[in-house]
C-alpha cells in the first residue's frame, strides 16, 4: 500500500466520521424542532379552541394533570375548552424558555409557559406563570406527549380596562378568535382577508 493510498483511506474514513457526525446532528436538529412545534401547537390550539390541534399533541394513551384536574390526552380539550370559556372572552398561552433532553425515542422537555386570560367583563385579566414538564414519546415517527404535568409558579390580577377605552379602541386592532374564523387559519392571509372580530 502506497502512502497515497493510505491516505485516501484515511481521508474516506475521516469523511464517513464526518458524514454520521452531521447525521447524528440533523436528526437531533428535527427532533428538537418536533418536539418544540408539539408543545407549540398545543398552546395554539388551547387559544383557538381547537380540540383536534390539542388532542393531535398527545398520543392516545396520553396524560394531562392540571392540579386536581387528570385527563386523558384526547379529552384533555373538552375540559380545557370549557374551563377557559367559562372564565375568560380571549386568552393567550405563551411558551418562553424551553429545554429538552432526548434519549433514543423518548424526550423530557421543560417549557416555561405564560397564560394571560382576559375576563368575560373585559377588564380584569389573570396572569399565570408555570411549566409544562413533558414526557414525549416518539412513535410511528412522531413526537406526541406521552404525559404532561402542569405546574403553577405564581398568579396575579391585572387591570386590563385600557382594552374598553376609547383611545385603545380607534386603533381597531384585530382580536382573536376561538375558532377556525380565527386570521391565523386564513391561507393564504393577504391584506384583503377580513379580520372576523376587532376591539
Amino acid at each position: 500500500m502506497t502512502a497515497s493510498t493510505e491516505t485516501t483511506n484515511a481521508d474516506y474514513e475521516a469523511l464517513q466520521r464526518d458524514v454520521l457526525a452531521l447525521q447524528r446532528d440533523v436528526r437531533y436538529l428535527a427532533d428538537r424542532l418536533a418536539i418544540l412545534d408539539c408543545v407549540a401547537t398545543h398552546a395554539r390550539g388551547c387559544d383557538r379552541h381547537d380540540a383536534d390541534l390539542i388532542a393531535a399533541a398527545y398520543h392516545e394513551d396520553g396524560v394531562d394533570e392540571h392540579g386536581a384536574a387528570i385527563n386523558s390526552g384526547p379529552e384533555y380539550a373538552e375540559w380545557a375548552n370549557r374551563a377557559h370559556a367559562a372564565t375568560s372572552q380571549v386568552h393567550t398561552h405563551n411558551i418562553t424558555t424551553h429545554t429538552c433532553e432526548i434519549d433514543g425515542d423518548t424526550a423530557h422537555a421543560e417549557s416555561y409557559v405564560v397564560v394571560i386570560l382576559l375576563g368575560r367583563d373585559g377588564r380584569n385579566v389573570q396572569v399565570i406563570t408555570g411549566r409544562y414538564l413533558d414526557r414525549l414519546e416518539r412513535r410511528d415517527g412522531r413526537w406526541r406527549i406521552a404525559l404532561r404535568r402542569s405546574t403553577v409558579e405564581a398568579m396575579f390580577l391585572a387591570d386590563g380596562s385600557v382594552l374598553q377605552s376609547s383611545l385603545f379602541k380607534k386603533g381597531a386592532y384585530p382580536v382573536g378568535t376561538r375558532n377556525h374564523e380565527d386570521l391565523s387559519y386564513a391561507r393564504p392571509l393577504t391584506m384583503g382577508t377580513p379580520a372576523p372580530e376587532h376591539w
